[in-house]
């Protein structure tokens, strides 16, 4: 294949993204969120450095769309930050696919980092790449299946080093205090 033809089947693929990207606005607005054409060509142009950064190769429209359609009701996203929080989970995106050596499915990611950045990592992505997902890929590696039977949905309890707050541990807590 020639430079040229590369270049006009590449630019050909990032134009199709673009129109894709720009046609989740019909469902997002509703949610405040809303990407303008400068918007939407900046999150294409860093997929493909995302892509080359983690040497991976992606058809069709890419992950992009799901990432928002997935993400777009957070609690922790608004308007102001929404390009770059996209572009941000994107990178870990394509990070954890390759850390978790492809043995999840993209569907399954993505439920699972939107459930921890919605209740352990409350909106907070460096604790979200830095702790959760690096948790979970460490179980995949070594072997680590249960996520497929529950879609990626609640699996981080099991890999989780940090006893969160409930109602018996505030208790026990209380017992001790004032027992």
């Amino acid at each position: 294949m020639s430079f040229m033809e590369k270049n006009w089947m590449e630019a050909m693929q990032q134009k199709n993204q673009l129109t894709e990207v720009l046609k989740t606005n019909q469902y997002t607005e509703k949610f405040g969120l809303v990407l303008t054409e400068q918007d939407a060509q900046l999150l294409v142009s860093e997929r493909s450095a995302a892509l080359k950064m983690q040497r991976r190769v992606e058809f069709g429209q890419g992950i992009l769309p799901k990432i928002i359609f997935e993400f777009c009701d957070s609690a922790y996203i608004d308007q102001s930050h929404y390009t770059e929080i996209l572009t941000r989970l994107q990178n870990i995106f394509y990070l954890y696919k390759n850390e978790m050596m492809d043995e999840i499915t993209d569907d399954e990611l993505l439920h699972f980092m939107k459930e921890q950045f919605e209740t352990i990592c409350y909106g907070d992505l460096e604790y979200l790449e830095g702790t959760c997902l690096m948790n979970f890929a460490t179980a995949i590696r070594a072997g680590y299946e249960g996520f497929k039977d529950s879609d990626g949905y609640r699996e981080y309890s099991q890999f989780d080093e940090v006893k969160r707050w409930d109602y018996d541990l505030y208790l026990e807590t209380l017992m001790e205090l004032f027992g």
